[in-house]
């Protein structure tokens, strides 16, 4: 049978989701607790991967099984959340039908990315602490540029192994939390590797007023690295819904 787990990670501790030769990844906590809880080697397929630091209120995974486990799954799902590091937590674990595939399956993805505007030491490991005045209704124009099926080579990183850089994003909104907290908002049906990090940095630029809104249409249809801005800190960024 296949099952979707469904859990959240604090990525403070580790290098990413996917299992390294040189790094303690969630992929290698996760298999090793659920091959130790059902007596078996389990191997676990995410829903995306997400890089060195960045944390995840909302990841899924699928993995396959031949115990008849319906009916203990909140039993093996309480063993998981015991057994696992305190940074790790298992949310539920669901049958699914034997198609369906934690990363193709699912339809959209969401991230938000957390600033501060003030130094706050309680927050450091979950935000991004900045120092200068930034011009949120002038990011949040520039946002609204991002919105639909477009090709977004300029934000990915580098030597990435993918098909195709076209992503149909379908939301883009800073947010205003408090008078000194942000966040950004993105929802999309994919992302590229290193993404949302490139798209933050470059509105930064543009809330900085180093870069016209101009500048910004132009990076989208640059399709270069180098046209955008850099990569903002991976300890804001969070994966927050996969949907399906």
């Amino acid at each position: 049978m296949r099952l979707f787990i469904h859990f959240q990670y604090d990525g403070t501790n580790y290098h990413g989701w996917q299992i390294q030769p040189n790094g303690n990844t969630v992929q290698e906590e996760l298999q090793k607790a659920l091959s130790v809880i059902l007596r078996q080697p389990i191997e676990v397929v995410g829903a995306g991967r997400t890089d060195t630091g960045v944390h995840a209120r909302h990841m899924v995974a699928h993995f396959e099984t031949v115990l008849p486990l319906v009916g203990e799954l909140e039993g093996v799902s309480y063993k998981l959340n015991r057994l696992l590091p305190r940074d790790i937590s298992v949310l539920r674990i669901e049958p699914v039908a034997d198609d369906m595939h934690a990363r193709f399956s699912a339809t959209s993805r969401r991230y938000h990315y957390y600033i501060s505007t003030r130094k706050d030491p309680f927050a450091r490991q979950y935000s991004w602490q900045i120092h200068w005045q930034l011009d949120f209704d002038k990011m949040n124009e520039a946002a609204k540029m991002l919105i639909g099926e477009k090709d977004f080579a300029s934000f990915c990183k580098v030597g990435s192994d993918v098909k195709t850089t076209m992503c149909n994003l379908t939301h883009a909104q800073w947010v205003k939390d408090s008078e000194t907290n942000w966040h950004f908002e993105i929802a999309a049906n994919r992302f590229l590797r290193n993404m949302v990090r490139a798209v933050v940095g470059t509105l930064i630029e543009v809330g900085r007023g180093r870069m016209t809104l101009e500048q910004f249409q132009s990076v989208l249809s640059q399709k270069s690295r180098s046209a955008a801005g850099e990569s903002v800190p991976a300890n804001g960024l969070f994966l927050e819904e996969v949907s399906y």
